[in-house]
């Protein structure tokens, strides 16, 4: 795979590239915001796709067996968990299923556990359900996130009924431990809290980092976890629109689908369906030559940055391809930072603030892309923030 090909996305209805003027007021940035990848997926996914389309006939479809059957290989394969099949719901993306969960788990007014920084649908989705937001922010210790346990303990006491847990961590890239996903876990028990485990980034792991499902861990925590997943991050189809709920709890798995039944939802967009299976039957090769690129652009940032603007910091991410960049040390306010990567450097990232309390003073880049349009974003991250 020729991952330093620059593919042209403009007018292809791309969110990163097509909607800037929506989002950012302008059209000329260079985009590295929002988190899909500037890379062609697995040749085996476009061959699957190219073939079902020259058939010709689109009608109602269904998941098949062996759809299903590629996701517990793949979750077995990549992640050591035998999950069975009657295990899984499936749903158009992970957000859609948290959205789900959140909806046929709890009721109006009920408490939802949330950590910032953190993925910004966390905060959305619980408060457009008429959820109660509850944050226990994690703590940055060395330029690292770590969970205060003694907080999380005396929060999850509060009547708290959900816990929405990024694992891998967005935007930091943490990847929780075994011994910190079993304090969270037994925590949950503890407490009688659902735990839904947002997974999305979990085949995008640098050694030695392991991801660990917190569901496989124990059957006792099965009762009270339901795991999400997709291949959108992993191979580049976000918008296949498919993804996975793993819930090995009948009853949770039962007000689910009630609910699903309730919205009309039976099935999957046909070709979500064969690209998700392609890409988990096909697509493992791919992904670990993607993971040896990512890790390339990512030291890229890092040595640039050490060098070139020793002010910022950057959080090296055991996970993903998402780097939170520390700025609070050039005493800019977030608003001045927006403005000079708009108007100085024409530089689309995230700002920090967009994912809660302590988010603050930090900037997201995507170095999913080609490493020249890398070099790029550093360098005019450089002028928009050299003093």
């Amino acid at each position: 795979m020729n991952f330093n090909e620059q593919i042209d996305r403009k007018d292809t209805s791309s969110v990163k590239w097509d909607a800037l003027r929506n989002v950012y007021g302008k059209h000329d940035l260079h985009p590295m915001w929002v988190a899909d990848m500037d890379f062609r997926p697995p040749a085996a996914v476009t061959e699957a796709l190219k073939e079902r389309i020259e058939h010709g006939l689109f009608g109602y479809t269904f998941i098949p067996d062996h759809a299903a059957l590629s996701i517990q290989e793949w979750v077995s394969k990549r992640h050591k968990w035998k999950i069975e099949k009657e295990w899984l719901l499936y749903s158009p993306g992970v957000v859609p299923a948290l959205g789900m969960a959140i909806s046929a788990l709890t009721n109006p007014g009920d408490r939802v556990l949330v950590q910032s920084p953190v993925y910004t649908p966390f905060f959305n989705l619980v408060k457009e359900n008429k959820r109660e937001l509850v944050n226990c922010p994690l703590v940055l210790i060395d330029n690292q996130y770590k969970i205060d346990f003694d907080k999380l303990d005396s929060t999850l006491q509060q009547d708290v009924k959900l816990f929405l847990l990024c694992n891998p961590h967005n935007p930091g890239g943490r990847v929780w431990t075994k011994e910190e996903l079993v304090k969270i876990a037994e925590l949950c028990k503890e407490h009688d809290v659902i735990l839904i485990s947002d997974e999305i980034h979990s085949d995008l792991i640098h050694k030695p980092n392991e991801h660990i499902p917190v569901a496989s861990l124990s059957e006792e925590y099965h009762p009270f976890t339901i795991t999400c997943i997709a291949p959108s991050k992993t191979f580049n189809l976000a918008g296949l629109q498919a993804s996975s709920m793993i819930i090995p709890d009948p009853e949770l798995r039962k007000k689910i689908s009630q609910l699903q039944k309730q919205q009309g939802f039976f099935t999957l967009n046909i070709f979500g369906i064969i690209g998700m299976e392609a890409a988990y039957r096909h697509g493992e090769e791919w992904l670990e030559e993607l993971l040896i690129y990512l890790k390339g652009n990512i030291q890229l940032v890092k040595d640039y940055i050490r060098e070139s603007l020793p002010k910022l910091k950057v959080m090296d991410p055991e996970g993903g391809y998402l780097v939170w960049i520390d700025c609070n040390e050039t005493g800019l306010s977030d608003q001045e930072i927006k403005e000079r990567l708009l108007n100085k450097g024409k530089l689309a990232l995230e700002p920090g603030t967009k994912y809660g309390l302590g988010g603050e003073g930090f900037i997201r880049m995507n170095i999913a892309c080609p490493r020249s349009m890398v070099k790029e974003g550093l360098n005019r991250l450089k002028i928009a923030l050299e003093q």
